[in-house]
């Protein structure tokens, strides 16, 4: 491709979907807040998760559904390897030093979801939902406002993608053994809320680097014509 920054923008988006994974499977946070009743906890990977949609925007404003959907099949195969270079890890047998001071269920712990596939399976199942359908519905109403309001496209998709994939990625990484059952509704509510959070506050910073990228590369992409097919590459 003749395009100067899509490779930067697509090892990006890789970085952030792979980093995202290990946090989720390391860490989950406690806002020590509620609403409704129910806790704001959210797993780690929440923070810098949502930098993928925003990405994930620009890729589809400025270079269109196909080039976007290379980008998330890309991300998807490089988690995938990930996620084995983590199983194989806890196959190997532990030198000794390492086993007095952290050891195997220190690394099964923090680790276990990335080595024995849970958080990736659950991100993928989650990824493919949720950023397939906001590069669709973002690319689509592009075309049938002939390309105005920018914020408002990305504000929509993003309400419509992180939904499908808070669901799915946490109910996936619940049933898989990642989180526990009674967080369910805390981690979804808290994920969905916050993920849309920093997405509509970055929207202004997607718009210009939208603008600058459509200059730079003297191109904007108008999907008319193309058929929606998320297993194309």
């Amino acid at each position: 491709m003749p395009w100067r920054f899509f490779d930067v923008i697509m090892s990006a988006f890789v970085v952030i979907l792979i980093l995202s994974n290990i946090a989720s499977s390391a860490k989950i946070v406690d806002l020590k807040m509620s609403i409704a009743n129910i806790d704001l906890i959210f797993d780690g990977g929440t923070l810098i998760f949502p930098l993928s949609y925003i990405l994930g925007d620009i890729l589809t404003e400025v270079y269109g559904f196909r080039a976007s959907r290379r980008v998330i099949w890309t991300g998807f195969g490089l988690s995938a390897l990930a996620a084995l270079v983590f199983f194989v890890l806890n196959l190997l047998p532990g030198e000794q030093a390492w086993e007095a001071y952290a050891g195997s269920a220190a690394y099964n712990s923090i680790l276990g979801g990335m080595s024995a596939g849970g958080i990736v399976l659950a991100s993928l199942a989650g990824f493919f939902a949720g950023e397939f359908s906001n590069s669709m519905l973002l690319s689509r109403i592009k075309v049938l406002m002939n390309g105005r309001l920018l914020p408002f496209r990305t504000i929509v998709s993003t309400l419509v993608g992180e939904f499908l994939d808070s669901i799915i990625f946490i109910g996936v990484a619940t049933l898989t053994g990642v989180f526990p059952p009674e967080l369910f509704w805390a981690l979804i509510l808290t994920n969905y809320v916050l993920k849309c959070s920093i997405e509509i506050i970055f929207t202004p910073l997607t718009c210009l680097i939208s603008a600058r990228l459509k200059r730079a590369e003297k191109i904007d992409i108008f999907d008319r014509g193309v058929i929606y097919n998320p297993f194309g590459f």
